[in-house]
């Protein structure tokens, strides 16, 4: 990645793509632990119904607690909504079952797209806030697209990445016009890769000639603690630390840091 002046103020990235089983929810959260075990106070917000980030963060989504709906309704504020995790410096405001049910009701419009948004301006105590948005483009990704600096893109290494890493990249163009002129792409994360199979190879050599800079060094390998650990409701960088999932998030954050001019410390294991 090509290094970036931005500074050290809060950095607020969506993580997303069209397509889902791409990895997103499993970078949102091992990311996310990652940076937190560095030290930087971080963020996680779950805008997926689904809920996986925030039940792979061991968090209860049948409480009667405030979550991302009541943010986005105006039901409950940003601070109100935070629970802390079981990761030091990693907090999670969580998605429950009501969500797509409770956004529904809320017409797609431009005025709405910017609930999440106007809902963060006083939220400043995180250094890092990343959202895992739903595999679609409806307005909860929207909300997500309109509140962040920068969009983080999952792409597996598979033959039709780039064709929907097309669709979305267009599709971001379109934010930028009419919703968020200054959010930019932060950087397009290989997952699911298998060293040992060719086509995943020669995805990584098209993206990579495509794209250029805009591709993480960091690749994300396929690897089974990274699927096993949100069934015990934590990522992997906790259930396994020593596996080659948890070494690659690691290697991520701190490439996401040094392109954020900060610094990052050894973490522990």
């Amino acid at each position: 990645m090509a290094k970036r002046n931005l500074g050290l103020a809060r950095r607020v990235i969506a993580v997303a793509n069209q397509k889902g089983g791409v990895g997103k929810t499993t970078t949102v959260m091992n990311l996310g632990a990652a940076l937190a075990i560095n030290g930087v106070p971080t963020l996680v917000l779950d805008l997926d119904p689904q809920g996986n980030a925030s039940t792979g963060l061991g968090i209860q989504i049948d409480d009667p607690d405030p979550a991302i709906q009541d943010v986005l309704l105006g039901r409950s504020s940003l601070d109100q909504s935070v629970r802390t995790t079981m990761i030091d410096n990693l907090s999670i405001v969580p998605a429950t079952p009501r969500l797509q049910e409770d956004i529904n009701i809320l017409p797609t419009t431009i005025e709405n797209s910017f609930r999440l948004r106007d809902a963060m301006a006083q939220a400043q105590r995180w250094h890092y806030v990343l959202i895992d948005c739903p595999p679609s483009l409806d307005l909860l990704t929207r909300n997500a697209l309109a509140a962040a600096q920068s969009l983080l893109i999952p792409l597996q290494a598979e033959f039709f990445a780039l064709q929907g890493l097309t669709q979305l990249l267009l599709t971001m163009r379109t934010i930028r016009k009419t919703m968020n002129p200054a959010i930019r792409i932060e950087g397009v994360l290989l997952t699911m890769f298998d060293g040992r199979n060719n086509l995943s190879r020669q995805v990584e050599t098209e993206v990579r000639s495509h794209l250029e800079d805009l591709v993480f060094e960091t690749i994300i390998p396929r690897n089974v603690r990274l699927s096993e650990a949100p069934s015990h409701g934590m990522p992997a960088i906790t259930y396994d630390s020593r596996s080659t999932g948890s070494e690659a998030y690691r290697k991520l954050a701190t490439e996401l840091m040094r392109s954020h001019g900060r610094k990052p410390i050894v973490a522990r294991r």
